[in-house]
């Protein structure tokens, strides 16, 4: 039996790997699932203020190094996304701040991807004016529109609004509240606190990623990573969840894609009801939004409520450098059902899931809020793997030992005297 289970438990492992990145195991499984309804909709959001003439990337100036960026990456755009671009304090030249501050215009509309005219319109603009980043990112809602399915905004600038009210922190409270499936990522260009700060907030507010991108080659990789993910996971909207720290008050949750934040070196706990005769499949991923060291991993697994260890997750390796993932699978057919309830019906037994993380922040890494999370839970019909072959067991086993050596030392034997015959001959 113990060697059944450990059999078992090496073939799911290597299973695991193929179920841990895109889209969620129930949707990659099921060959016959509709398309969703409405394709992935990303909308960029540039910063052409005055500062933007900075010339302190790559001896470049900060607007000529996002112009190529963005040339690349529309590019690079898979056909089926829909693209808008919209920028900020790229018109207004005047010093009235009042006028300033509503210098925000959608050069490009979200649809279809238009390569020309997208890089027609980004090649034409040169920094100018204020910075309203607030009134940027409520235009740039509008300009998504509602669905049924998530949609992201990417924000490059190289400093923090100065133009509140509205404050960008807030209208990404706000955006968040409004249950709008809006997640906006954040990309700073300068290396300045404040603005990291404002990044990060209006990052965390919507469940996005916040970045610094030093150089051309990492802005334009990490534009490409957030447009390629918009396409990944805009087919599920994750809900939110708050993980506990232990598996007694921990959530009980059912098949779907949840959303959480875990703070450095910690475990989250949730349940999830598996029946005898199901198969519980789960992954998660961890986005690295802000500078960790090297020595970082994740690790999930899957507990019984008294605490014995079910299985162990496998680390999944995309080639991505912000993201970091595991998953695992495990079978209930080979554990007790609990009792009935009196009214006579059996609860299905709950397995407690753990994500935990080894992440170190380097120095001066805030480390609030704490790291995004997307979890995926699955839950099907068994699919146990073959037997091996049974060799027997007690005496029988020891017999079948013993003549396999008697058999391969004749063998051996008579092996070794043809050669030395031979050799003498020779």
């Amino acid at each position: 039996m113990i060697n059944k289970r450990r059999s078992t438990a090496v073939l799911l492992g290597l299973l695991a790997t193929t179920a841990l990145i895109g889209p969620p195991p129930a949707a990659a499984d099921n060959e016959t699932a509709e398309p969703p309804a409405e394709p992935p909709k990303v909308e960029l959001v540039l910063d052409v203020s005055g500062s933007m003439r900075a010339r302190d990337i790559d001896g470049r100036s900060r607007i000529s190094v996002a112009q190529q960026a963005f040339n690349e990456v529309v590019d690079a755009l898979p056909d089926e996304t829909q693209l808008g671009i919209r920028v900020l304090g790229a018109t207004y030249r005047g010093k009235d701040k009042k006028q300033g501050c509503l210098d925000t215009q959608q050069i490009v509309p979200v649809g279809p991807v238009d390569r020309t005219q997208a890089k027609a319109a980004v090649a034409t603009l040169r920094p100018t004016g204020f910075t309203p980043v607030g009134l940027a990112l409520r235009s740039a809602a509008q300009d998504l529109g509602t669905g049924s399915t998530a949609r992201r905004i990417v924000l490059i600038t190289d400093g923090e609004d100065t133009c509140a009210p509205p404050d960008p922190c807030e209208v990404a409270r706000e955006l968040a509240a409004q249950g709008t499936r809006l997640v906006v990522d954040t990309l700073g260009l300068a290396p300045d606190e404040k603005v990291r700060r404002q990044l990060l907030c209006i990052a965390g507010a919507t469940g996005g990623t916040y970045t610094a991108a030093q150089s051309a080659d990492e802005l334009t990789g990490r534009i490409k990573q957030l447009v390629d993910r918009a396409r990944d996971t805009y087919t599920a909207t994750p809900t939110v969840v708050g993980g506990s720290a232990g598996c007694d008050n921990a959530p009980l949750l059912a098949p779907g894609v949840y959303t959480d934040r875990e703070a450095f070196a910690e475990h989250r706990w949730y349940r999830v009801p598996v029946r005898p005769g199901q198969e519980l499949r789960a992954s998660v991923s961890v986005a690295l939004d802000r500078p960790v060291n090297p020595d970082y991993g994740v690790l999930l697994r899957a507990t019984a409520p008294d605490g014995r260890e079910l299985v162990r997750g496998v680390d999944a390796g995309s080639g991505r450098t912000d993201v970091v993932s595991a998953g695992l699978r495990w079978s209930a057919a080979e554990e007790a059902s609990p009792a009935p309830t009196p009214s006579g019906v059996q609860p299905a037994p709950t397995v407690c899931l753990v994500v935990s993380n080894s992440f170190a922040p380097r120095p001066g890494t805030q480390v609030t809020p704490g790291m995004p999370v997307e979890l995926t839970v699955d839950v099907v019909a068994a699919s146990p793997a073959p037997d091996g072959p049974d060799l027997g067991r007690g005496w029988a086993l020891l017999l079948l030992l013993t003549l396999a050596g008697l058999v391969t030392g004749l063998v051996a034997g008579l092996l070794t005297r043809w050669w030395v015959a031979t050799w003498r001959e020779n």
